[in-house]
């Protein structure tokens, strides 16, 4: 059972968070409104923090700054529970099991141990140091220095790898920490830190959650920074990669950012495929396909930055409809099909069509998700590479795939559509694998005796083991999808872009210049990887600015 963190409002029942039953008459609390640092320790995390927030009200009177109270919040018991919490948090993550076991890794031999001062820094915001600590006991506070104020934002405690963000990029710190009790820490430097995690499986796996962990916006942090973009919710976990929430910091663009993991990340052969999936989409430009915005390599991994979609996959929607109404069908299938036209139109085979790739947007919009096995059209499939349940005979046997490769997958999607269920068993794969090998869907009137007969040929002609027997290319399968679409008033066709034009006005002094174009270099970029046309217009006449 997941344990309640509790905030300070909670724990000693004031009635000064937001809305509360006090906060009309004595006010909210600080720490539930804080805004300081973007926010980052407001809403639901501030009464976790409430000794980093200058104004609470405990014992009896208005406190002043965290310098000014930390003696009397140490002696807190919130704040003692707090830290327990902390430091008991996610232990099967926390890096301490790699070094306090007697079958610890010879990599962490030579760490040293270090004791730290109460009160004192250890790591200073702008500068680059060579190392991370690992807390064997105490805490310690994350202030980021903005504008001249100190803004707490982060607290670590027993377990935690603290800068070890750092010395994964050789960047100057981001922000201060100062130990908010005497502390014991292992000392691990880059040189250390690049032995461990070429050899040890075990920490890649690790490091991955400790980056993950800065990232969830479920924990205020200071440290979420990915290139142009900030990580707020993780909103996707996957064997090979974690999907977060984020925002574009200039533009205040939503996006989605997925990161592959770190033991992955090592492996070359990973690592081209992630590229490639990124490259793929990027190179594609339609409106049933998820469209990719950007690349960044940090942290030890890659990122790809793509276009944050709200909705549901088909392997979401179809256990809780059990089925999808035929007109709802036909419609989905139609999309899938003009978003495989245009890739197999590029020449790009997709390979891993199926449900959970399959994602339904506001107003029954489909997106076509994870090119990460996408090929060119003729590729011998040695790494036998799918989603067994929705994999072609050709994919089982490695034999070359082609459009009637995600046409067959296709099939198996549309049977699962008006269904609910999928074609073959899938207890024992070995069987399952014999059944695409020898079987051709059955026909699903078994199952819906209703089914419209146009609908029921293109499932069962999709789903022909012999590729000759099936639909050439996608467009004869949208073909043979025309009379239902008619019959029900489906009208799929491609998206006509509405151009429109918007005036931006830069009104700056002449020794700006410099300084603006480096930033006008950056927003070019980014809007024509948007496929946005920009221009510029200089006004010789400025005297009509004079007196703004």
């Amino acid at each position: 059972m997941k344990k309640i963190r509790k905030n300070c409002w909670e724990y000693r029942k004031c009635g000064r968070e937001q809305n509360g039953a006090n906060a009309s008459a004595f006010g909210t609390c600080p720490a539930a409104v804080d805004t300081s640092y973007s926010g980052i320790n407001g809403g639901k995390n501030g009464g976790r923090f409430c000794w980093a927030v200058a104004g609470t009200y405990c014992g009896g009177t208005i406190q002043g700054s965290y310098a000014e109270k930390r003696a009397s919040c140490m002696d807190c018991a919130f704040f003692r529970l707090v830290q327990n919490d902390e430091g008991s948090a996610k232990m099967t993550q926390k890096f301490l099991r790699f070094i306090s076991n007697e079958k610890r890794s010879p990599y962490f031999a030579n760490m040293t141990m270090l004791h730290i001062k109460a009160g004192t820094r250890f790591i200073t915001q702008g500068v680059i140091d060579e190392n991370a600590y690992i807390i064997e006991k105490g805490s310690c506070l994350v202030l980021v220095e903005k504008d001249g104020e100190l803004h707490p934002t982060d607290h670590y405690g027993e377990g935690d790898i603290v800068g070890g963000l750092a010395i994964l990029t050789g960047e100057p710190r981001r922000a201060h920490i100062e130990a908010e009790t005497d502390m014991d820490v292992w000392v691990l430097n880059r040189e250390q830190f690049e032995d461990i995690s070429q050899n040890d499986p075990e920490v890649l796996t690790f490091l991955t959650e400790v980056v993950a962990d800065r990232f969830d916006s479920r924990r205020p942090t200071a440290y979420r920074t990915i290139g142009k973009y900030v990580a707020t919710d993780a909103i996707g976990r996957g064997g090979y990669s974690i999907v977060y929430q984020g925002v574009h910091k200039t533009l205040n663009m939503p996006v989605a950012i997925k990161m592959m993991r770190h033991n992955l990340a090592m492996d070359k052969e990973f690592i081209n495929s992630f590229r490639l999936e990124a490259q793929t989409i990027a190179a594609m430009n339609h409106e049933n396909i998820l469209k990719v915005y950007d690349f960044e390599e940090r942290y030890r991994t890659l990122f790809i930055i793509m276009e944050l979609l709200e909705g549901e996959s088909l392997m979401e929607l179809l256990p809780r409809l059990r089925s999808l109404s035929v007109p709802l069908a036909v419609n989905f299938l139609l999309q899938v099909c003009s978003g495989l036209e245009y890739a197999h139109g590029k020449g790009i085979i997709h390979r891993d069509i199926n449900t959970d790739n399959i994602f339904i947007v506001k107003g029954d919009r489909v997106k076509i998700l994870d090119f990460g096995l996408a090929c060119p059209i003729g590729t011998e499939d040695l790494a036998f590479s799918g989603t067994v349940a929705y994999m072609a005979p050709e994919q089982i046997n490695c034999y070359p795939v082609d459009p009637r490769t995600d046409i067959y997958a296709l099939g198996i999607v549309a049977y699962e559509m008006v269904t609910g269920k999928r074609p073959f068993p899938e207890e024992d794969i070995r069987r399952l694998m014999d059944f695409h090998l020898t079987l051709d869907i059955p026909d699903p009137v078994e199952l819906e005796p209703d089914l419209p007969l146009e609908l029921r040929n293109f499932i069962t002609t999709c789903g022909r083991v012999d590729m000759n027997k099936r639909y050439q290319n996608i467009a004869q399968a949208k073909e043979a999808l025309q009379p239902l679409a008619k019959k029900f008033g489906i009208i799929h066709k491609e998206m006509e872009k509405r151009m429109v034009m918007k005036n931006i006005c830069l009104i700056y002094a002449e020794d700006q210049q410099m300084s603006l174009s480096r930033r006008m270099e950056d927003f070019f970029t980014e809007m024509k990887r948007l496929g946005v046309i920009t221009k510029v217009a200089d006004f010789k006449n400025t005297e009509v600015f004079n007196g703004i």
